[in-house]
């Protein structure tokens, strides 16, 4: 098995080699983990730096913002950092400079956009308005940046102008571009499972053969996509299911191992795939892996933190 990487809210990052558990950036929050165009692992650190994690496990600080950081991608050389307290997206400047994406900024609709919410316990809670996921088409050409609650804004030009796509109450949850066809893009949003054909421009909407439509973490296997669904973010158990991405069929749970029912949802970030090698992590700190693209799982006798991303090199 590859190395896997599970980032937590709280307690760092963690390294999984031969089912050995390494501690890394102990104690602190670890969010957002991407690749990049040279196999380096991305991470929000301390959600105010941007860092870079080579395959030997040495890390260093591209850039610092004074903004709540929230998730990154790379498309080609370049990088964006999407912010978590305001809807904003930077870009990576050549002297290493967050510059703000003024086009973002003005993308139509900006202004219909709104916190996400949830009424708890007779308390009103939620995230703020901001980037939830980003994601780059695998020819770099496209960008997208799914914002909670307003879409998934799209832009064709580096990141100069953006285009609004699918509709905000969709409640976008993790927008994911297939990994080598660039017009199949799909997220998971909380009516269920959003497939773009055409590289991000029209979504269509399943939920067939879900139990339930809140769908929170999306990832791209093979030639099927994975989607997580739950009855709402606070639930205390949820399920990965799969389904063909050619040609459309029923959403079917995933088996071979994996429990029918994880414990609490798979969040945002918590679907991992290289290759043949699949991971999910559940909020309770669970991490299942499989090494033949999901026919059979394994748990390995570990337990985390709450997770906030997982990553296979």
């Amino acid at each position: 098995m590859p190395t896997v990487l599970v980032s937590t809210w709280r307690s760092g990052l963690f390294a999984l080699v031969d089912d050995v558990l390494r501690e890394e950036w102990t104690g602190h929050s670890v969010a957002g983990l991407a690749r990049d165009d040279s196999g380096n692992t991305l991470a929000i650190v301390d959600g105010k730096s941007l860092c870079r994690r080579t395959p030997a496990g040495a890390w260093h600080t591209i850039a610092k913002s004074e903004l709540d950081l929230a998730c990154c991608v790379a498309a080609g050389t370049r990088l964006y950092v999407g912010a978590s307290d305001t809807a904003a997206v930077l870009q990576v400047a050549d002297d290493g400079r967050l510059e703000r994406l003024a086009g973002f900024d003005a993308v139509a609709g900006r202004d219909r956009w709104y916190a996400g919410a949830a009424l708890i316990d007779g308390r009103l809670l939620g995230p703020p308005l901001g980037i939830r996921s980003m994601a780059a088409t695998c020819d770099g050409k496209v960008l997208f940046a799914n914002v909670h609650v307003g879409g998934i804004p799209r832009s064709i030009d580096g990141g100069a102008s953006w285009h609004p796509t699918i509709d905000i109450d969709c409640d976008v949850h993790q927008v994911c571009a297939h990994p080598t066809r660039p017009e199949v893009v799909a997220a998971a949003t909380g009516v269920g499972l959003a497939i773009s054909r055409d590289g991000g421009v029209e979504w269509t909407i399943e939920h067939e053969g879900l139990h339930a439509p809140y769908c929170s973490a999306v990832a791209f296997a093979g030639d099927d996509i994975l989607v997580a669904a739950s009855s709402d973010h606070f639930a205390t158990q949820g399920a990965i299911y799969r389904r063909p991405i050619d040609p459309a069929g029923e959403l079917r749970p995933v088996g071979g191992g994996l429990p029918r029912w994880i414990d609490g949802i798979a969040d945002t970030g918590n679907l991992a795939v290289s290759g043949s090698i699949l991971a999910v992590a559940d909020h309770a700190g669970n991490l299942y892996l499989s090494g033949d693209i999901g026919r059979n799982w394994a748990r390995p006798d570990k337990l985390l933190t709450t997770p906030s991303s997982v990553l296979v090199y």
